[in-house]
């Protein structure tokens, strides 16, 4: 088996996440970053896992679910992107700006990695 890695960044998506209140009330900017490793058979889009489908699940877990944790946003992301055909492993950083300019530092962000 040959792999790869394929590295996306700023994968914007807003959501409903946060465990103080009111942060859950309206949806917030989120931003994604991904690190997969994936199976790659030859020069062929069909031969390895399509950055486009990685990026809309990425982003669709954000929109979708709801968790008071940025870890578990992180977690779900990973693990709604390992599914996915000729995905081997899944680094999923997720930042919320928002908490970081309230925090008055430059970044807040929860990463997860999950495998088969």
């Amino acid at each position: 088996m040959v792999t790869s890695r394929l590295f996306l960044t700023g994968i914007t998506a807003s959501g409903r996440h946060g465990a103080n209140l009111g942060e859950k009330d309206q949806a917030q900017d989120f931003v994604v970053d991904l690190d997969v490793e994936v199976d790659v058979g030859d020069d062929e889009l069909s031969s390895t896992s399509d950055y486009r489908t990685l990026i809309r699940t990425a982003r669709e877990t954000v929109e979708r679910d709801s968790f008071d944790l940025l870890e578990s946003l992180a977690h779900a992301v990973a693990n709604d992107v390992l599914v996915l055909e000729g995905v081997i492993k899944v680094s999923a950083i997720v930042h919320k700006p928002a908490a970081a300019r309230s925090n008055e530092v430059q970044g807040v962000a929860a990463a997860a990695t999950v495998e088969r």
